[in-house]
């Protein structure tokens, strides 16, 4: 277990107190080969393993692009805190709860954008976003709970993207090593905003 915990993006009592394996009690055919166990409360609980082992495939997906290129985009409330802190940690632009279809298909908008890639925390809420991604070819890396279905989505992070601290943490680790990536931090220490931020009780 030891070697196990050392091979994570963050050690596994990190993963475990924000609640990031923790899912929904409604699970689609899509997030069954990511779920570990279904409590006896209902709750399916997800692979931690699975969970890190995404993180650091979009980690590197991400890093491939420069932060003018990536859009963050969450809807939902829950995320708003971790995106914006996340993108003043990498000068990736967010939106959130903000953002209008027709933003990436729509040139006569003032707001008109042509990212090369997409997150989202949450593809239900986020769908315009998705939808005009899929239009303008954009890749999507979207936040997947247990309800969540994988339509258009390039790459799947399986996750608890309902809670603040489990976002917090997702996103905390994605600046991290995006920032490491383009060699701009080389530990913990060195990031411009530290975890506890991230996943502070508000």
């Amino acid at each position: 277990m030891a070697e196990q915990q050392q091979s994570f993006l963050v050690p596994l009592d990190t993963y475990l107190k924000v609640g990031l394996h923790i899912g929904t009690k409604f699970r689609t055919t899509y997030m069954d080969p990511f779920i570990y166990k279904i409590r006896p409360d209902g709750l399916a609980v997800l692979n931690i393993q699975e969970i890190d082992k995404r993180l650091a495939i979009a980690a590197a997906f991400i890093a491939k692009y420069e932060a003018q290129d990536i859009i963050v985009v969450g809807k939902r409330e829950n995320s708003w805190r971790a995106i914006k802190l996340f993108s003043k940690a990498t000068g990736i632009p967010c939106y959130p709860g903000t953002y209008q279809p027709g933003y990436m298909t729509n040139a006569e908008l003032e707001e008109f954008i042509e990212p090369k890639l997409l997150i989202v925390t949450d593809p239900w809420p986020d769908k315009d976003a998705v939808k005009d991604a899929v239009m303008t070819g954009t890749a999507v890396i979207a936040l997947c709970d247990t309800n969540n279905e994988s339509n258009y989505i390039d790459l799947v992070v399986p996750c608890n993207n309902k809670g603040k601290k489990s976002l917090g943490l997702i996103f905390w680790v994605l600046a991290r090593e995006y920032l490491k990536a383009k060699g701009k931090v080389t530990s913990d220490e060195d990031m411009p905003i530290p975890l506890d931020a991230f996943v502070a009780d508000e």
